[in-house]
């Protein structure tokens, strides 16, 4: 499943005569309209700034910002800062990963989740913590994790049946 992808061409035309030092604000400005890092935006940045694509995939490749699949319906972040990497988010990420059948960075295949570890959501106090679609689940358990990703795919599958 992708998203569908928007005319790149309006950002493109804000940076005329650009060279290689527009490359990141470039991709900072595409990801933001489409979501993500397509080949052919990586193509038609390439050919505006006349750069072949292996150099835009290797700055892009670099920072760990830009994503090069669309985000799931249901985007889950999960903290790894200080505070909850002591109370056990490895383990909450492990169950993560086992449950989504993703790893970090990836889409499910029916694009219902995606799956991103950050340095730190700014709720310490909540530990270990996990963010979905902007929704933070803090004092997350194995149990609870599973119990909250049923959650979203129940409500998937409602509003599935109502459209």
């Amino acid at each position: 499943m992708s998203a569908p992808l928007t005319d790149i061409q309006p950002i493109l035309d804000r940076y005329p005569n650009a060279s290689r030092d527009a490359l990141i604000p470039l991709l900072q400005d595409v990801q933001e309209v489409q979501g993500f890092i397509s080949k052919e935006t990586v193509v038609s940045i390439g050919k505006h700034l006349n750069l072949p694509a292996s150099k835009i995939y290797g700055v892009a490749t670099f920072y760990n910002q830009f994503r090069f699949q669309p985000l799931g319906r249901y985007h889950v972040q999960i903290c790894r800062g200080t505070a909850c990497h002591v109370k056990g988010s490895a383990t909450i990420f492990e169950t993560l990963k086992r449950e989504l059948g993703i790893e970090a960075g990836e889409t499910a295949r029916d694009g219902q989740f995606s799956l991103e570890v950050v340095a730190c959501l700014g709720a310490c106090g909540l530990a270990p913590l996990i963010c979905v679609n902007g929704k933070f689940h803090g004092n997350v358990t194995g149990d609870s994790v599973r119990k909250i990703l049923r959650a979203y795919r129940k409500e998937a599958k409602k509003e599935a049946t109502n459209e």
